[in-house]
């Protein structure tokens, strides 16, 4: 039986993954933050089967009992301060987290094996970033591929960029099997509310259900590759099961603004979505990322990785959970 341990389990891909692995037959392990971290009770209701291990990015203490603890063949890092507009108030913490933590979990690797990537007795820990979309930033090539140019556009991408550019550091200088995905935006009904397809879905059900009046965005015209965070997490899987390891695209190669969103949502629900959304200038960025397109071709030929739910399916999925949800909240 294959283990595999996880940071950021309590998160949107973190309980993706965990079933992916589980369904295949491995032991999975959670790195959980904080004595109380409420989302424990989630983990252990949705997942009873992950065993849940105390531990924290910005210890690395912490990280290295959590691998003698695991004794994991596989280690997903998943963890990271990921909602992009908080990174702006809390740029620190963001680069101490999502950027560092990758580099802490690196060393706490090495620790483990005795600073060596394998051994006869230590097979090598196979290591997956993840690696983010937001690091291409205001690149003026579309779509974006491995080979593009990264030029962030905030305290986030910056991070990431950091964490990306060391697990190839890592790979390069110790021979560690390390893979980062550069994966696209990927949604579905466990995104946090604080996210904007998730903010859209919500509002269109309330207002459905004559629970809301209006929604209030930002930037309508920023455009994003949307695609299904269950597909994406199949992807990850696949990267750590090469004969070598390497860095990977993954996205639909499909664009669409959040406007189009937004009208796909209320048209699901027979509305016009026009009718219902209101502008704010205060939810700008202050730096904005207009368009961010993904070119997944190598992922589809080396990994035999393609999407199987469409944008319209995503949008769709997202409004009909959250219709079920609000409606049952609403008795």
């Amino acid at each position: 039986m294959r283990r595999a341990l996880i940071t950021g389990i309590t998160g949107q891909d973190g309980r993706h993954l965990s079933e992916t692995l589980l369904e295949k037959g491995y032991e999975v392990y959670g790195l959980i933050r904080g004595q109380h971290n409420p989302k424990r009770a989630l983990i252990e209701r949705e997942l009873p089967s992950v065993r849940l291990l105390d531990g924290d990015l910005t210890d690395q203490v912490s990280l290295i009992t959590a691998l003698q603890k695991a004794q994991p063949d596989e280690v997903y890092n998943l963890g990271a301060m990921s909602f992009v507009t908080l990174s702006w108030n809390q740029p620190e913490l963001t680069g101490n987290v999502t950027g560092l933590g990758a580099l802490r979990m690196l060393e706490a690797i090495r620790n483990v094996q005795g600073g060596n990537a394998s051994s006869a007795s230590a097979p090598g820990i196979r290591f997956y970033q993840a690696s983010s979309s937001e690091m291409f930033g205001a690149s003026e090539e579309v779509p974006q591929s491995e080979t593009t140019r990264f030029h962030p556009r905030s305290p986030y991408g910056v991070a990431k960029v950091f964490a990306h550019h060391i697990t190839i550091n890592y790979r390069e200088s110790y021979g560690m099997f390390a893979c980062s995905g550069i994966l696209f935006n990927h949604e579905g009904p466990r995104r946090g509310p604080e996210f904007v397809t998730r903010k859209i879905s919500r509002a269109v059900a309330r207002i459905k259900l004559g629970l809301q009046d209006k929604l209030t965005l930002g930037n309508l015209d920023s455009k994003r590759d949307w695609g299904y965070a269950g597909d994406y997490v199949k992807a990850m899987w696949l990267m750590l099961q090469q004969d070598k390891p390497d860095d990977f695209v993954i996205g639909t190669g499909e664009c669409h603004s959040v406007g189009d969103f937004a009208e796909a949502a209320f048209k699901h629900v027979g509305l016009n979505w026009q009718d219902y959304v209101t502008l704010d200038a205060s939810l700008l960025r202050p730096a904005e990322v207009d368009i961010l397109q993904a070119d997944p071709s190598k992922a589809a030929k080396m990994l035999g990785w393609t999407p199987e739910v469409t944008f319209d399916g995503l949008v769709k999925l997202m409004v009909d959970s959250d219709l079920k949800a609000e409606s049952h909240a609403a008795r």
